[in-house]
């Protein structure tokens, strides 16, 4: 009933649909009543913001209303939502982000861009450096290649967002200031350093091993399954809600096991609070032809394999 009220193709999206909605309500109550302007309903903001982000992210790799008009027109609500137009999502993230450097572009969103020796200092500093790359980025794309139709979305998104916020901060400009422009920075500059913690310290020219996964069941219900990284690389279109079985049936087998952690809060407590250095590159492609061999070599081969090792 849910799925069709909101005309979503998947019913999981509804809970996408969901967090947005929760986002907007805790920044519509902390703008209209002083009493919501607090400590709590701030920190969920930024939470819910940065979820919104995820939702983002999700929906620019497959539009999840039924209507194209919809799926347009939810664009403005996520541009809003994080203060930049969202569709810069297609050439920054699924366009250069997701094939690295294999069309000669490098990704504006590279871990290596950020060389400090004191790891913690490169996951703060790290969205400073790739947000205004990114933009550059987008634009010079936007410029060159992108379509016309795309350049018309990608600007009135831009005003969409900066005029709301710019007529809030007229209305009340504290208000809006603390509670709206700030959880709208936090979620996106959270979402941009999630490429520095699943990508940093792995292989991105590798099949397999180019991205760091966090498999928490708990973590992925509120992450809507992002903590599957490497299988969404691989199967970008394939929809959220399918990437844990799929990371299980064909990631498992092939990938780099300390790839695969546990807990995201783990992972940043001991990366970036009881290290100073940052995760070193490993080369991975021998094992990770190893992995793919055992994979899907037959079975038959193998045992001829090791029969005639064992005469050997």
């Amino acid at each position: 009933m849910l799925q069709r009220l909101f005309g979503v193709k998947h019913a999981s999206d509804v809970r996408q649909v969901g967090t947005v909605l929760t986002y907007y309500a805790l920044l519509v109550a902390m703008f209209l009543v002083p009493q919501c302007r607090n400590v709590v309903f701030l920190a969920l903001a930024c939470g819910f913001s940065f979820l919104t982000a995820v939702v983002g992210h999700n929906t620019l790799h497959q539009g999840m209303f039924e209507s194209k008009r919809l799926n347009m027109m939810f664009r403005y609500v996520l541009s809003f939502a994080g203060l930049f137009p969202i569709s810069a999502v297609i050439p920054s993230h699924n366009l250069v982000h997701h094939h690295f450097d294999d069309d000669g572009q490098p990704d504006w969103a590279a871990p290596e861009h950020v060389r400090f020796r004191w790891n913690l200092l490169n996951l703060l500093h790290f969205p400073n450096v790739v947000g205004p790359l990114t933009f550059n980025g987008v634009q010079r794309w936007s410029k060159l290649l992108g379509k016309g139709e795309f350049r018309k979305q990608y600007t009135s998104e831009l005003v969409f967002a900066f005029g709301l916020t710019g007529v809030l901060l007229v209305i009340d400009f504290w208000t809006a200031l603390f509670f709206v422009v700030v959880p709208q920075l936090w979620g996106a500059r959270s979402f941009l350093r999630i490429n520095i913690i699943q990508h940093d310290g792995c292989d991105v020219k590798a099949e397999w091993n180019h991205s760091r996964n966090f498999v928490g069941k708990g973590f992925n219900w509120l992450m809507m399954n992002n903590g599957y990284h490497t299988i969404h690389h691989n199967r970008a279109g394939m929809h959220w809600s399918e990437l844990a079985r799929a990371h299980a049936v064909e990631v498992v087998p092939r990938i780099d096991p300390s790839l695969d952690e546990r807990s995201m809060i783990g992972y940043l407590t001991r990366t970036y609070f009881f290290r100073f250095s940052r995760p070193q590159a490993r080369d991975v492609a021998a094992a990770e032809r190893q992995a793919a061999v055992l994979v899907m070599e037959p079975r038959a081969d193998m045992r001829a394999r090791a029969e005639l090792e064992a005469e050997a």
